[in-house]
């Protein structure tokens, strides 16, 4: 974990300096020359249907090819000027290897849980475990081992599913959350269960050469659990996950939260990450009394990306900046409508600020 930095302090651009290392400066807490756009993958995708192209290099089909996952996380980079490279392109990939059916969508809409893996919460113990070097688990380690050799230079995101959201999709999200509250000890073994699942497929895309690990958790939302549960919840098996990618691989790390992440008070600074990526519901200026010394990332509209023009996005993203962002990112998961001139508009904040600065 990173301790402090003095991030006001730009300062002059390397020669030669890559995406990679930009990021890497500014997980550590470190000066960097400018700020990254980054759109992590996973929940927050940064695929759009204008990078899409014939073949392996679309949605569905994507899904399941290491080379067309890969192709396409470098579209995203090379078309819409997103400064990373991210996999997988959805939250179902564990879900799916331990068990439940998944309906992997469109070129216009993502994959999606269409069948739970068990039907009570007492039945978890029949649960594969989730193999790595199996399905599409595999598929995402493959294809960063495709992108570290092709494109050493930007950084690769390996993203993965937090605790709360893996188990609510594994069961009922309604018996899951009543167990929060009426039967604690399983909803603690399952919520275990998912976070050690999640661990070992995020381990193997970071053994496969992944440079920072994303855990994105929307269903721990504060409005649905409330402080209290995310507390018990989700901050002890959030770390545990943090704690085993940084102590084997030493890997960088960022967190994901949806919603009012207000209602969770002094919570989330809880969370041992690097970087704390958060809703539109609060303003990064919010969100930076809340996190201490981490990196604050987001925090654009994907409302306003999928409707606004480039010019509406821009001000918002350097508002974004202005009011102390770390890290520009969207605030959630992009639509795959998404026009790609409102994604690049985001590369051009970063680049303004940074020419003005």
């Amino acid at each position: 974990m990173r301790h402090g930095g003095e991030r006001s302090r730009p300062v002059p651009k390397e020669v030669g300096v890559t995406e990679k290392e930009r990021l890497i400066h500014i997980l550590k807490g470190e000066p960097a020359d400018r700020k990254p756009f980054v759109c992590p993958g996973g929940m927050m995708t940064m695929i759009v249907t204008d990078v899409m192209g014939p073949g392996k290099k679309s949605w569905p089909e994507a899904h399941s090819s290491a080379e067309g996952m890969a192709a396409l996380t470098l579209a995203a980079h090379t078309m819409a000027g997103v400064e990373n490279l991210g996999v997988p392109f959805c939250m179902t990939v564990e879900a799916e290897g331990m068990g439940a059916r998944v309906d992997l969508g469109t070129r216009e809409s993502e994959p999606k849980v269409v069948a739970y893996a068990i039907d009570t919460l007492e039945e978890m113990e029949r649960l594969p475990p989730l193999d790595p070097g199996k399905g599409r688990a595999k598929v995402c380690a493959d294809a960063i081992r495709i992108l570290k050799e092709r494109v050493p230079v930007l950084p690769v995101i390996a993203n993965v599913t937090g605790p709360v959201s893996l188990a609510t999709s594994l069961a009922d999200p309604l018996l899951y959350y009543r167990a929060l509250i009426t039967k604690k000890q399983i909803a603690h073994r399952l919520t275990k269960l998912a976070a050690e699942s999640a661990a070992v497929f995020g381990e193997a895309m970071l053994e496969a050469g992944a440079d920072v690990v994303c855990i994105a958790d929307p269903s721990a939302t504060g409005e649905i659990i409330g402080r209290k549960a995310f507390e018990e919840f989700v901050v002890p098996y959030v770390n545990r996950m943090l704690d085993r990618f940084r102590t084997r691989f030493g890997a960088p790390s960022i967190v994901h939260i949806c919603g009012n992440v207000k209602t969770l008070g002094g919570a989330l600074s809880a969370i041992e990450a690097d970087a704390i990526s958060i809703d539109s519901l609060v303003s990064i200026a919010r969100l930076k009394t809340m996190i201490g010394q981490k990196a604050a990332m987001g925090n654009v509209s994907t409302h306003l990306l999928t409707s606004g023009t480039p010019e509406t996005v821009l001000k918002a993203a350097l508002g974004c900046l202005k009011g102390g962002a770390d890290i520009l990112a969207p605030a959630c998961g992009i639509s795959p409508i998404t026009p790609v001139e409102n994604v690049k508009a985001l590369l051009r904040a970063v680049t303004h600020g940074a020419e003005r600065g």
